[in-house]
């Protein structure tokens, strides 16, 4: 169980590479999935570009980046507010179970509503039960499956 200290989340700066790579590795290892360095690097710099509508919060402890959550807006034909799409999210083994993945989720949702956007979705995978315990506490299940064709 981690450590009780103050949690903070904030923007991860673009100085902080080296402490985001390793959790963005995780993540990828988490889902079996990998990335070329090439696709690492635009994704890096993705999320710090102000015009992509790609963002990236993390949650620090005693200045150490524990967790991180990777966000996009897109428009939907079914509002008119933007969407918020939060993409990855992910929490060092070592500080799970502190309440560091709601902090991120609640961060996302309040970003979102001062962008104005109408809704914070997001997907996992069936078998992540443990994230899906929390998930089902601080989101509704819309009911939908995914179906995708990858290029």
């Amino acid at each position: 169980m981690p450590t009780m200290n103050a949690l903070t989340v904030k923007p991860v700066g673009k100085s902080e590479r080296a402490a985001w790579e390793p959790l963005w590795q995780g993540y990828l290892r988490f889902y079996e999935s990998s990335q070329t360095p090439e696709a690492t690097d635009v994704l890096w710099q993705r999320l710090h570009d102000p015009q992509e509508p790609m963002h990236l919060l993390g949650a620090y402890r005693d200045a150490r980046l524990i967790g991180i959550v990777q966000y996009l807006y897109h428009r939907s034909c079914w509002s008119v507010g933007d969407y918020c799409y939060l993409q990855d999210l992910f929490v060092s083994p070592d500080m799970r179970g502190g309440g560091t993945g709601k902090a991120l989720i609640e961060a996302v949702y309040d970003t979102a509503r001062k962008a104005g956007a109408s809704r914070v979705y997001w997907h996992t995978h069936e078998t992540n039960a443990t994230a899906r315990i929390l998930y089902d506490k601080v989101a509704d299940r819309s009911g939908f499956i995914q179906y995708r064709k990858i290029f």
